[in-house]
């Protein structure tokens, strides 16, 4: 009887909701069968009941046909012998007495996990706004610039009575200056009616709608990475190709300038792992986000060597915070910026910050105002001249907002507000992208500077900044006003148009969007993304990522034989023009990285061992072999001196999976010293460092001694020791002098004293040329295969204080006298 009355019950609530609800309810109510599955469970439990024969189903079926083909002709015969079977007649109630209902069970109009019976009000109702209308999903898209701003960049002088200060406001509904009130009031009404809507119901419909949302990620770490692959491609790949005014690149890869980028509010990374996925070792990116559970997360970059990018937090480096809206973060990070790139600052800087303003979502523009401004002055601090920026934005409704958009439309050449097909249409996300930063932008960025001082001294209080860019200004520069009142009025129509088509496929859950599997596949080749799910970098052994990096080739060759410059041997360096130096320091070994720390040495001997570099602090990006040494430096004298082992860089095969091994010796030292400074840390004093070895031509042998003094180490007992200091100001123990045949048999380079010009010149068919022959350049096996080694032992003579001599070695005055002999400029 419990049982009963709970039904009973349940009936009753049904069939006041049902007398309450609008046509439009009861018609979703009857399409929504969400709950239908667990009602079916409770019935099929009820005890008792009666199995009649089929011949009693055949007299009821004879005696009321014109009830069954009315009541229930929704059924198939198949389902009505079913219900027979259970006893059921029409007009009587299941159960053992036939006290069961009678009625059919209506569909649930329960929707998602509210309770039973709930109605939203306003929510079933039409929001009056056509969709249906919008254009055919594309994968292509159009970019629309501001006007080209001829307004020169105000100075100090202008810019000291641009602030204006007033009471602080919390609401958008009267920001009608850049926008139409009709649309702004029709869009904040759509924005309401998800205000009692469940998540779930929401992300399902909106998921269902966008034809662009199963893009998702791919191979990268969130959706983020995808927008920044989606937004290079539609601005002519201006930030991982960026362009001089002629079209020529910026940055060529086999040349030695990196990519700089910074990417700022950007945790957990997505812009920087598309960046260094398309660029790899090529760049070096620089970031600042808060520190936290929205930090980044490079233990995830998959698709990308995270070990190009170096985090800084702003005040105290890696310890600092990351709040960007902290003047002295924003300066220690500019400055930290100028300092690793020569003083010459970023090629681009990304900016994507935003924070939960859940409940307050239609004034987040006024909630973010702070962020956009910090985001924007950083580009100014950090970008050099010619510089790009994109940063995202939410709604431009109010004077703050587009004030600062004039700000940079004045600082750069050209500016425009894009929302690509990555940022879902019914959200009021779009990003400004800002080409070629001007010269002359530093009073902007001081007076941008001030206004975030005076908006951390109005914080928790009454008053706020509500002009950065005085209106009138903005509406005498009419190009720059019409522009942005047509870009905020046209994403407003989309905006609103796509949460209309949320409501009704929340309305209607069989609603779906039939290309999105098509639109994927078209958007990501034509971004030149792989269509590949995201998958763990697979790891694998040292010796088999060996071999597979140099292809099987005759390993033997890689053997650490080295050759010693003695009388006998000084005939081989003959042809002085043929041949480098470089100061030993160690053992000469190699050095495999498999990505992060995962670091192996092998001794180059046969067979072929590789060893774990224990104790090493260093991170180097997956698929690299390089010829190095591991030196002690040196920096200091006495007991004031300081050591720490660093990698010196010999030669490189491998970088990060490009094979140069047949590259020019100059071209690999290149390449390497330009990799050297792609994953240099020098926030991070904890690492031990790597550096490339100076290298000198054979004819410049006396710049070698010059760079050579006695200094008193801990270990030598205060007895001066043969050091030499390189570039970076620290020293070494010298060892000897490696000499590096560069020049390919049977070429041969020489001088010529005629035209004062190097040539090349082939010993066997005697043809001689000034430009460098493509067959010319020794391979990596043959410069290591055919290296000479000048040992400084004891009894050599390299420094002037040196006086004990081996006749039977070699000392300086007898190579740099062979030298002149066969060099004669």
């Amino acid at each position: 009887m419990k049982r009963r009355a709970e039904a009973t019950a349940l009936q009753g609530t049904k069939r006041r909701r049902d007398d309450s609800s609008s046509d439009d309810e009861s018609e979703l109510s009857r399409q929504d069968s969400s709950q239908n599955d667990s009602l079916s469970d409770q019935e099929q439990q009820r005890p008792g009941f009666s199995m009649s024969s089929m011949s009693s189903f055949d007299a009821a079926d004879a005696d009321t046909p014109t009830q069954a083909a009315s009541k229930f002709s929704m059924y198939n015969s198949v389902s009505q012998k079913l219900m027979a079977k259970m006893g059921f007649r029409e007009g009587e109630g299941l159960g053992k007495f036939g006290q069961g209902r009678k009625e059919i069970v209506e569909a649930s109009t329960q929707r998602g996990r509210r309770g039973l019976g709930l109605t939203l009000q306003g929510f079933q109702g039409e929001l009056n706004v056509d969709w249906r209308d919008e254009p055919e999903p594309s994968a292509v898209e159009k970019v629309d610039w501001f006007p080209e701003c001829t307004t020169e960049t105000p100075d100090a002088d202008e810019l000291r009575d641009w602030m204006t200060l007033g009471d602080r406001k919390l609401k958008i509904e009267d920001e009608t200056e850049f926008c139409t009130e009709a649309l702004l009031h029709t869009l904040l009404r759509c924005k309401s009616v998800f205000d009692d809507l469940e998540g779930e119901e929401m992300r399902r419909a909106r998921t269902r709608s966008n034809p662009y949302e199963t893009i998702r990620g791919g191979i990268f770490l969130n959706r983020a990475a995808m927008k920044m692959a989606n937004i290079d491609h539609c601005f002519d790949y201006m930030f991982t190709n960026p362009k001089d005014s002629q079209g020529k690149p910026l940055t060529k890869d086999r040349e030695g300038e990196l990519l700089y980028f910074g990417d700022v509010c950007a945790g957990p990374g997505g812009f920087s792992e598309y960046i260094l996925w398309k660029r790899r070792w090529h760049a070096k990116g620089f970031g600042m986000t808060l520190k936290g559970p929205c930090d980044f997360k490079l233990e995830d970059f998959y698709a990308a060597p995270s070990e190009l990018f170096e985090p800084y937090y702003g005040e105290g480096g890696v310890d600092g915070d990351g709040d960007i809206t902290r003047p002295e973060n924003m300066t220690a990070f500019r400055n930290f910026v100028l300092e690793s790139t020569e003083r010459r600052g970023l090629h681009f800087l990304m900016a994507d910050g935003g924070f939960s303003v859940e409940g307050q979502e239609n004034i987040q523009e006024i909630l973010s105002k702070q962020l956009l401004l910090c985001q924007f002055l950083t580009a100014i601090s950090t970008l050099r001249t010619g510089g790009h920026f994109v940063c995202k934005t939410f709604d431009l409704f109010t004077p703050f907002s587009v004030g600062l958009v004039y700000l940079v439309y004045l600082c750069f050449d050209r500016i425009s507000l894009f929302k690509p097909v990555t940022s879902r249409p019914a959200n009021s996300e779009r990003y400004i992208v800002c080409r070629g930063l001007k010269p002359g932008s530093d009073a902007v960025r001081e007076y941008m500077f001030r206004v975030n001082l005076k908006l951390n001294q109005l914080r928790n209080t009454d008053r706020d900044v509500t002009e950065v860019v005085p209106l009138s200004i903005i509406k005498e520069d009419t190009d720059f006003y019409q522009f942005m009142v047509n870009s905020n009025e046209r994403l407003c129509v989309v905006q609103i148009k796509a949460l209309a088509k949320i409501h009704a496929f929340v309305v209607e859950p069989t609603l779906s969007e039939p290309k999105q599997a098509d639109i994927r596949k078209e958007c990501l080749k034509l971004w030149g993304v792989p269509d590949k799910a995201r998958v763990t970098p697979a790891s694998s052994d040292p010796r088999s990522k060996f071999y597979e990096l140099v292809k099987n080739s005759d390993v033997e060759s890689l053997q650490c034989k080295l050759t010693p410059l003695n009388s006998t041997t000084l005939e081989k360096l003959r042809h002085i023009l043929d041949h480098r130096c470089i100061v030993g320091g160690g053992e000469q070994i190699f050095l495999l990285a498999l990505g992060k720390s995962q670091k192996y040495t092998w001794d180059g001997k046969m067979p072929v061992r590789w060893r774990k570099l224990e104790n090493f602090k260093l991170e180097l990006p997956r698929d690299t072999l390089l010829s190095v040494e591991i030196v002690q430096e040196l920096k200091g004298e006495g007991k004031a001196q300081r050591r720490i082992n660093a990698v010196h860089v010999m030669d490189a095969l491998i970088i990060n999976g490009t094979d140069v091994r047949d590259q020019h010796f100059n071209q690999r030292i290149q390449m390497a010293e330009k990799f050297v400074k792609a994953v240099a840390k020098p926030s991070r004093p904890d690492m031990n460092p790597i550096r490339v070895k100076e290298v000198y031509r054979l004819e410049e042998m006396e710049k070698i001694f010059v760079r050579l003094e006695m200094k008193v180490t801990k270990s030598s007992g205060g007895v001066p020791r043969l050091s030499y200091t390189g570039r970076d100001d620290r020293h070494f123990l010298p060892t000897g002098l490696y000499i590096i045949k560069t020049v390919n048999e049977p070429w041969t380079m020489a001088y010529s004293k005629n035209s004062k010009m190097k040539f090349f010149y082939n010993k066997i068919t005697k043809e001689s040329t000034y430009e460098m022959p493509t067959n010319s350049a020794a391979p990596f096996h043959v410069c290591h295969s055919e290296r000479l080694f000048w040992a400084w032992v004891d009894g050599v003579i390299v420094h002037d204080s040196q006086t004990r001599v081996d006749p039977e070695k070699l000392s300086k005055d007898d190579v740099l006298s062979f030298i002149h002999q066969n060099y004669q400029p």
